[in-house]
């Protein structure tokens, strides 16, 4: 196992960069710790495998430094880094019985075959393969072969960490949750460094116990899946997890209250206040979860009247597509609760409500 430090890194695939555009990883320190279980959220073309292949020596930055347990490793190649790599689409041979595919990688470093036997049987026994041990590769489905591939991965109990780029894009649906669930008891029982790449928020907050949400080469937050979610630290973070993602408005201060537009928010929180007044920049919003704005059916004091275009009935829960004024709101009703027909009077919590400056949020006393 290994903690894996990224220093001042930063990769372009053009030979002479010159703007933060021409970057697919823009410079960022970053540490993973030893045996936890990661996850590297973004969209595609957010630099997550870039990054993921830095770490694993398949490819070389452009600037900056990886550290395996404070060794600096960016000249050794990925056989010498001692780092397992899953990849998209299973890597098996399939000539070779699923007992020596996972064999392969510890008779590679002359490992006895007592040995081999023994780390065999227990990742076969981990990963649901005993009884396809003696089967030909070439005989098995999709999933069966990522499993194998994952197997690989997973049998030398030496390797420093283990990396998945999108290991579950080519499983079946049905089967994605067995098998996040699986790769996560094996975390648990091998405490293994584990970096996942997923552009799927579920399979992350599944499997991770921290995420690194990726956008345009950067992380943007670091953080549990709680906090991601209650409290994003950058508007592409809110609008990427959750369902709906979250809603903002562009807000500014005047005598003594903010004002979305022309519509009077009824905050009275000081230093929320203060923190607007005291930024220079004209990109300020407030964030709010559709889950955390409350909803009402008739007037209610500090509620705001607004108009609703849509509601969507998911069965447990109902999502309203509402206006106010001249901002498109989504707010969540839960079965059960008053659904308004043509009006909603909606509160803001202010525990639940964010300030963002230039996208990244400001917390109270911050400048």
């Amino acid at each position: 196992m290994a903690e894996i430090m990224l220093k001042s890194l930063a990769h372009s695939y053009l030979e002479s960069p010159r703007h933060a555009e021409d970057f697919a990883i823009r410079e960022m320190t970053h540490v993973w710790q030893q045996g936890g279980a990661y996850a590297l959220l973004g969209p595609s073309g957010c630099g997550k495998s870039t990054l993921l292949n830095i770490i694993s020596g398949l490819l070389v930055p452009t600037s900056g430094e990886v550290h395996f347990d404070g060794n600096v490793v960016n000249p050794l190649p990925p056989e010498e880094r001692n780092i397992a790599q899953v990849f998209q689409f299973p890597v098996v041979y399939d000539t070779m019985t699923v007992y020596d595919n996972l064999a392969f990688p510890l008779r590679n470093v002359e490992t006895s075959e007592t040995k081999v036997s023994e780390r065999v049987e227990e990742v076969a026994d981990v990963l649901d393969l005993t009884s396809l041990l003696k089967r030909k590769a070439k005989n098995l489905t999709a999933d069966e072969k990522q499993k194998v591939s994952m197997g690989r991965g997973l049998v030398r109990d030496d390797v420093s960490a283990i990396l998945f780029d999108e290991p579950l894009t080519v499983i079946d649906p049905h089967l994605k949750w067995k098998l996040r669930r699986k790769l996560k008891e094996i975390h648990q029982r091998f405490n293994i460094t584990m970096i996942y790449v997923t552009h799927d928020q579920l399979e992350a907050s599944t499997f991770a116990d921290k995420i690194a949400v990726m956008y345009e080469g950067q992380v943007v937050q670091f953080g549990s899946p709680r906090e991601l979610f209650e409290r994003p630290g950058h508007t592409f973070v809110g609008y990427f997890i959750g369902s709906p993602g979250m809603n903002f408005m562009r807000v500014r201060a005047s005598d003594g209250h903010l004002y979305s537009g022309d519509v009077l928010l009824p905050i009275t929180s000081s230093s929320l206040y203060e923190n607007v007044t005291r930024c220079t920049s004209d990109n300020i919003q407030l964030g709010i979860r559709p889950e955390f704005i409350e909803v009402h059916d008739t007037p209610v004091e500090r509620a705001l009247e607004s108009e609703v275009i849509q509601v969507q009935d998911l069965g447990t829960y109902s999502i309203l597509s509402l206006r106010l004024g001249n901002v498109a709101l989504k707010a969540r009703v839960e079965e059960g609760e008053p659904l308004p027909a043509d009006k909603a009077y909606i509160h803001f919590p202010e525990a639940w409500t964010g300030l963002y400056v230039d996208e990244y949020r400001v917390e109270s006393g911050d400048e």
